[in-house]
């Protein structure tokens, strides 16, 4: 046992110093010929892409803040590919689009031939237009709000928790007890709140009637081609489309280039930087992977991330909040 803890804390130190080696070559990468792609042309339309389920939107907002005040760039095509994700993340992406439209002027079209549903469908109405593939996964407006009770798996393993709280309602979702009713009041009025929300956003920006609103909004997921006929969407169509629709929208002619984002590129010498971390590929997800190998190297668990795979079967980044998301398991 001794031998292999001794075998992991060198495994430990190892990827330290690979750490420390990745900060200093990120620091001189422009001495090794990584350059940075930059905008070129006078007329450029902005590609950005939304992948992924919506923790945090930081990576994509950066970039839309970056790139968007460039005077070089004269319209935006946002390629969306995504399911949803948190409520506040979700209007936070709506509320900076909406923005750039309205404070800088620009076009900004959305396009997916994939999947644009909930939180990403909430972003997207923010868009001047909304061009999908006819056979994408649209709509899924609705809240969804998922807890995990974990009160007969404690039994079984004979782990007793309880908490000791200031209010009846402080632990209210706690894995280890079954909810009360009034519980339940408490947070169905909530999503409640949140549903309004989004459906007001909705019928304002779709220019859509309240009761037309109310008939498919009911979590349900639509084809493109049923968005487009039913006004939640403008135009069938893919990337290409979208693109040529940005640059009429900004009277370019044929007269400009399209400039897309350099994807980041996750690795071990991203550990630690905070501006690595995205929507979807967090560095904890990256960190627990890695240590759940780590483990298995070293002889400590017979090749199973038993917390990892619980993690990942309760959904549990997903439990205990308001979500603009179409369920399933994403990755």
């Amino acid at each position: 046992m001794a031998q292999k803890s001794g075998f992991f804390k060198k495994l430990i130190i190892i990827i330290l110093v690979f750490i420390g080696i990745g900060a200093v070559l990120k620091a001189g990468s422009g001495m090794f010929g990584e350059q940075e792609k930059k905008l070129t042309a006078k007329n450029t339309i902005l590609q950005l892409e939304m992948n992924g389920v919506i923790l945090n939107g930081k990576r994509f907002l950066k970039n839309l803040k970056k790139y968007s005040d460039d005077n070089r760039v004269k319209a935006i095509v946002i390629n969306i590919n995504s399911p949803g994700g948190s409520v506040g993340p979700s209007q936070e992406i709506y509320h900076h689009i909406k923005q750039v439209r309205e404070e800088l002027k620009k076009p900004v079209v959305c396009v997916t031939t994939g999947v644009m549903a909930s939180g990403a469908y909430y972003s997207a109405v923010a868009c001047d237009k909304i061009v999908v593939a006819p056979g994408a996964l649209v709509g899924s407006i609705g809240v969804i709000m998922e807890f995990a009770n974990l009160e007969k798996l404690y039994d079984w393993a004979k782990v007793s928790r309880y908490s000791i709280t200031s209010g009846k309602f402080k632990d209210s979702g706690a894995e280890y007890r079954g909810m009360r009713a009034d519980e339940k009041e408490l947070f169905q009025n909530m999503i409640n709140e949140v549903y309004a929300q989004f459906k007001g956003t909705v019928a304002k920006e779709r220019k859509l009637k309240d009761e037309v609103v109310s008939e498919y909004a009911d979590g349900r997921v639509f084809t493109g081609a049923f968005a487009v006929k039913t006004g939640f969407a403008d135009q069938e169509g893919f990337l290409d489309d979208a693109i040529k629709l940005a640059a009429d929208m900004a009277k370019l002619g044929k007269d400009y280039d399209v400039f897309e984002v350099p994807k980041k590129k996750m690795s071990i010498f991203d550990f630690g930087d905070k501006e690595s971390e995205d929507d979807m590929n967090s560095l904890g997800d990256y960190a627990d992977l890695l240590k759940g190998k780590a483990a298995v190297a070293a002889g400590i668990t017979p090749g199973v991330n038993v917390e990892g795979a619980v993690k990942y079967l309760l959904r549990a980044k997903y439990l205990n909040q308001p979500l603009y998301m179409m369920p399933g398991y994403w990755e």
